[in-house]
């Protein structure tokens, strides 16, 4: 079988890729050994979102008083939002699947393997291509820890599943993962600990509002380990015991449930890659320019795969950017301005610089911060509660980063995310006018 592109993996980059080529008339044959979707749709963007909206739900439920409304016995029944976050996946799966079918895109389910760049081979079909785009996600990391392998520990996965909730819950791990499923498991009631060998939680999030978030989540009652490295495990009827070392030495905490969430790599083994021989970086991730494409002709490497940004969203760009350079209409990447969001409650966003990259790099910049309070909708919809937006610009007054501390930063973000990649200034705002009110204005408040 022969098809002008063949692009191994599902995912947010895969079925970019796949519904984009088809729409410009490509013939296409996408492969993917699970679902479609990937990891980002299966079990990590769209499941864990589901869930802690119930937890949001369930928190202004038990907080109602704050706006005037009572609601009594407010409670939860986890089984059935596990069942909830099982329906939204399949919606949103079917809703690929129908998008790739009307662009007749080939959709073969099945392991891929790559014999070399311009053939494919799945179960006993043989696939030529033309083009070859692989984006074939990441796996959970797993660290030698002394004792993993004797204690019954959770991944991302199997704590999306869980219907019986834990007392108490340890997690190694305070990064996106960790504080997400720190704020599901803590809004319903189980007792978290969160371990992380960083001085701070979130590391590459702005220390200042990372910082802040940590505080709100301690008066939740998450205890949080800094500057704790994990040096065994070990289970008996108590409990998992997780021991570590920090400043004040030796000590170790025992709790119901073990969460392991220290990251992620891309997956690069199983499916023939070595047969390409394509040039790596230094630190070994696959090298590709401003268009996605490999040391080989012909092949382009999207998504987490290329190790640049292990971002569902940056993987979505990455694959229309190889698209239209097998189109013959080449467009540069950027990374400029690519947003991370945390997704606890409240939430936290970041686009751009960081200070703590700024002073690393001996690059001038002042700071400019307004509390939420500033906008209306803000006040009117956060009872009892405050965020802050922190703009960083240069002499100049360009935008080199923003970062938000407060619900809405996600769907707020992109806002800034405009300014740091188009080099606007503070002022650039002030000329549209925004609805009100909107926590948005505050934008024009800066």
């Amino acid at each position: 079988m022969k098809f002008q592109l063949a692009i191994i993996g599902g995912g947010p980059a895969g079925y970019t890729a796949a519904e984009a080529a088809g729409k410009a008339g490509l013939s296409v044959v996408l492969f993917e050994k699970n679902s479609l979707g990937g990891v980002c749709l299966n079990e990590g963007c769209i499941p864990t979102k589901t869930l802690l909206y119930s937890a949001k739900v369930y928190d202004y439920a038990r907080h109602a008083s704050k706006y005037a409304v009572s609601v009594p016995d407010a409670s939860f029944d986890l089984p059935k939002i596990i069942s909830r976050k099982a329906k939204v996946v399949r919606k949103l799966v079917l809703g690929i699947k129908a998008k790739l079918a009307a662009q007749q895109v080939t959709v073969v389910n099945g392991e891929a393997y790559i014999v070399d760049k311009n053939t494919v081979r799945c179960a006993d079909e043989t696939y030529e291509c033309e083009h070859l785009i692989i984006c074939t996600g990441s796996q959970t990391v797993i660290p030698p820890i002394q004792g993993i392998d004797q204690v019954s520990y959770w991944t991302h996965r199997d704590a999306l599943d869980n219907k019986e909730l834990p007392r108490s819950l340890a997690i190694v791990g305070g990064g996106v993962i960790g504080m997400e499923f720190a704020s599901f498991f803590s809004s319903l009631g189980v007792q978290v600990t969160v371990i992380e060998m960083m001085n701070e939680i979130l590391n590459g999030i702005d220390r200042e509002l990372a910082a802040s978030l940590r505080t709100e989540y301690s008066k939740k009652g998450v205890k949080f380990l800094l500057g704790a490295k994990v040096t065994s495990l070990s289970q008996d009827d108590e409990g998992i015991h997780v021991h570590y070392e920090n400043a004040d030495g030796a000590n170790s905490i025992c709790a119901d449930k073990l969460l392991m969430s220290v990251g992620r790599r891309p997956v690069t083994e199983g499916f023939g890659l070595e047969n390409l021989n394509l040039e790596l970086t230094e630190r070994r991730h696959i090298r590709v320019d401003a268009y996605l494409r490999t040391s080989v002709p012909g092949v382009y490497v999207c998504g987490d795969l290329n190790g640049v940004s292990l971002l569902a969203h940056t993987a979505v760009r990455e694959a229309e950017i190889a698209v239209k350079d097998i189109l013959g209409e080449p467009e540069e990447m950027s990374y400029r301005a690519i947003p991370g969001v945390v997704y606890t409650n409240p939430e936290i966003a970041s686009v751009g610089q960081t200070e703590e990259v700024l002073q690393a790099n001996g690059t001038s910049y002042r700071t400019v911060k307004l509390p939420m309070a500033y906008s209306g909708r803000f006040v009117a919809e956060n009872e009892g509660s405050n965020g802050v937006i922190k703009v960083l610009v240069d002499d100049k007054d360009t935008v080199l980063g923003v970062h938000i501390l407060g619900n809405p930063a996600s769907e707020l973000i992109v806002l800034g995310g405009m300014m740091v990649e188009e080099h606007r200034n503070l002022e650039y705002f002030k000329r549209f006018v925004f609805p009100h009110p909107t926590v948005g204005e505050i934008f024009r408040e800066l």
